[in-house]
């Protein structure tokens, strides 16, 4: 949970669906975030 910080310090929805999807929007975010910066390993023979 520490990781979600950055995108907000509180969940702004009241509604418990509209948290979840809040949540799931902040993670979907996240992993799109890390797979941009993550390199790709090719193998040279």
């Amino acid at each position: 949970m520490k990781n979600l910080k950055p995108f907000s310090e509180r969940i702004a929805s009241r509604d418990p669906d509209r948290q979840a999807a809040e949540i799931h929007i902040r993670v979907a975010s996240m992993n799109r975030f890390n797979a941009l910066g993550t390199a790709e390993i090719e193998r040279v023979a």
